[in-house]
């Protein structure tokens, strides 16, 4: 006879060492919208749920084992501590989207900007809203409503549109290294070589190449027929999270996260740290002391925003991994996922003489 899954069909409610009550379900999870009605029972007492499914030990009992919605990690268990959470979170949001929007706005309304630089400078931050938009505005909106539940579609949406956002990010502050080496290294070549086809293919190249990594991610997931657990460790479907909850790993996977590692993380930290290797280089040659500072004025804003793009991205997937306390890697990525948004306008726009005349005009206009 065939194998049925391994489960334990239990439900547990008691109380935790921090006097909060404390649900334990060990059992097949196929709707989690049941712990809610656990949760009603408890007199809006801080409510932590715990979820563990046993994988089945042969593979046609896995396929029984689908799960329609997953659980996110709350901040905070505390019920008072929400709206404290609830304000700096709506806060950064929409400083990040007016900021965003701003730089939209003034390369779009003034012609001295209708540069390959501010063009792609627009992009990102087009990126910006739209990746801090995936994430941000549904945990709002679960501290709200006290539920930390999201469905396997959604899970997936999310998941999907977060990737291209955050890889379009990428790539274009690798497109904006290549502007930066040839205004700098090929001045007279400039023109000629960064005109609007190619700035266009560039745009296009980089939203195909992020569309693609998106695609490969829904592969690795779509492919999961068994999940070991439902809680994901961080407020949203983190694509680095999801492959971790997977009953079975196979050679396939992992050849295919390394290929995504390679193509996506060095190959564009390569040029970008070469495009900036050739550009001090040519710095270093400028005799005069003015050419210099302009020429590094030029550049440092991009390099700020790589800088930190970079270091926090590289804090949420080596610094989670390094530390087995979930909450720090939340941290991490708050920083990667909001922080980071929010900060490229006001490094752009306090750096750089041309995005400030521009937001003057812009005020003066409107007044």
């Amino acid at each position: 006879m065939e194998e049925e899954p391994q489960f334990t069909g239990e439900v547990t409610v008691g109380e935790a060492d921090d006097h909060s009550a404390q649900i334990t379900l060990l059992g097949p999870l196929q709707n989690l919208l049941e712990l809610t009605t656990w949760s009603s029972m408890l007199e809006n007492r801080p409510v932590n749920l715990k979820a563990n499914i046993m994988c089945p030990r042969n593979t046609q009992a896995q396929n029984i084992t689908r799960v329609s919605e997953f659980l996110l990690m709350s901040f905070s268990e505390d019920l008072d501590l929400q709206p404290i959470i609830f304000v700096p979170f709506l806060s950064m949001y929409l400083v990040t989207i007016l900021g965003n929007l701003l730089i939209i706005l003034a390369v779009c309304s003034d012609s001295h900007l209708h540069t390959p630089m501010y063009f792609f400078l627009s992009n990102l931050s087009l990126a910006d809203i739209g990746s801090i938009s995936t994430t941000v505005p549904n945990m709002i909106v679960n501290i709200q409503t006290h539920n930390d539940i999201i469905s396997y579609e959604g899970c997936l949406t999310q998941m999907s549109l977060f990737t291209i956002l955050v890889c379009m990010d990428y790539m274009l502050l690798t497109v904006m290294a290549y502007d930066q080496f040839v205004a700098i290294c090929h001045p007279l070549h400039y023109p000629v070589i960064m005109n609007s086809c190619f700035c266009g293919f560039l745009i296009l190249g980089s939203f195909l190449l992020s569309l693609l990594e998106s695609q490969l991610h829904n592969l690795m997931i779509l492919k999961v027929t068994s999940f070991k657990d439902v809680e994901i460790s961080n407020f949203y479907c983190d694509p680095s999270e999801l492959p971790n909850l997977s009953c079975s790993h196979n050679f396939s996977d992992d050849f295919v996260k390394y290929v995504l590692i390679a193509i996506y993380g060095l190959f564009p930290i390569s040029g970008i740290l070469f495009s900036y290797y050739k550009i001090i280089s040519s710095i270093l040659r400028i005799p005069s002391s003015g050419g210099k500072y302009k020429a590094f004025s030029t550049c440092g804003s991009h390099l700020a925003v790589f800088c930190l793009f970079l270091g926090t991205g590289t804090a949420v997937y080596f610094g989670s991994a390094a530390s087995h306390s979930p909450r720090k890697g939340a941290v991490a990525s708050v920083m990667y996922t909001v922080v980071t948004p929010m900060l490229n306008p006001f490094i752009y726009s306090l750096r750089n003489r041309d995005i400030k005349g521009a937001l003057r005009r812009l005020q003066i206009r409107t007044v």
